[in-house]
């Protein structure tokens, strides 16, 4: 068998292992908001669950998790590049321990503590999700370079390629998967974290879940965590798909 039969069964069966997240994500989320069109609600459930308000906080949820990756991929890419290169050795560990205690602390420790030092709003949240997730980026990218064959760094300096075209055309090629199954991480880390925001006054589904925990209403905060739930799995689905059409043909 050869190995483009190998790569497109391996597709095949990629698509296969995803194709129930979306089905189960959509169902939830119909399922949570058909529930809402026929139950007997209260004035505050009503106004709590009212359309237009679920669609807001959905959107400050999406929003919040869209600036917090992209800024991790931002900041920890090319971080992580600087520091798999050898003469970059002395900072790694610093850098490092620095990252893992930024996922050590309790998301909400990060989130209490810029909220404290610097105010709240949706930057603080931004960065306090920054932090906590920047440690699968970081870490992927500098793995994911530094397992790269030094028979083929070799060669390729044998053909006479410059650091930066073995940089751009040998390593990072290689290292893509590893790369991108970090950025998948720190994606779904988000919109889990992304519900606490909503102490730091940042919006999001999770104050639909502070909401009902305020004015005990259950539904509301069923709402508030299904439609979460759907949220994370909806967003690992479109993470593998494009962790796939990403990912270099061939490897």
């Amino acid at each position: 068998m050869s190995s483009t039969d190998l790569a497109v069964q391996d597709t095949g069966a990629a698509r296969t292992a995803s194709w129930p997240l979306p089905v189960i994500a959509v169902t939830l989320a119909v399922a949570m908001l058909g529930y809402l069109q026929f139950a007997e609600l209260d004035s505050i459930e009503a106004r709590l669950l009212a359309t237009d308000e679920i669609l807001a906080r959905a959107l400050e949820h999406v929003r919040l998790v869209a600036m917090s990756t992209v800024a991790v991929i931002v900041i920890a890419v090319p971080l992580g590049v600087l520091l798999s290169r050898p003469w970059m050795r002395l900072l790694r560990g610093p850098v490092l321990a620095v990252a893992n205690a930024g996922q050590a602390i309790p998301s909400i420790g990060i989130l209490v503590l810029l909220a404290i030092l610097f105010g709240v709003g949706l930057w603080m949240a931004t960065i306090a999700l920054v932090l906590y997730a920047l440690l699968p980026v970081l870490r992927n990218t500098m793995v994911g370079l530094q397992q790269v064959d030094a028979a083929l760094i070799d060669a390729g300096r044998g053909m006479g390629m410059s650091s930066r075209q073995i940089l751009t055309k040998i390593e990072l090629p290689l290292a893509v998967p590893v790369m991108l199954a970090g950025i998948r991480v720190a994606l779904i880390l988000n919109v889990g974290v992304a519900t606490l925001a909503t102490y730091t006054n940042a919006g999001g589904l999770g104050s639909l879940i502070e909401s009902g925990i305020v004015f005990n209403r259950t539904p509301v905060i069923m709402t508030g965590s299904v439609l979460t739930v759907s949220l994370a799995l909806l967003v690992d689905w479109l993470a593998g798909i494009a962790e796939r059409f990403l990912r270099p043909r061939g490897i």
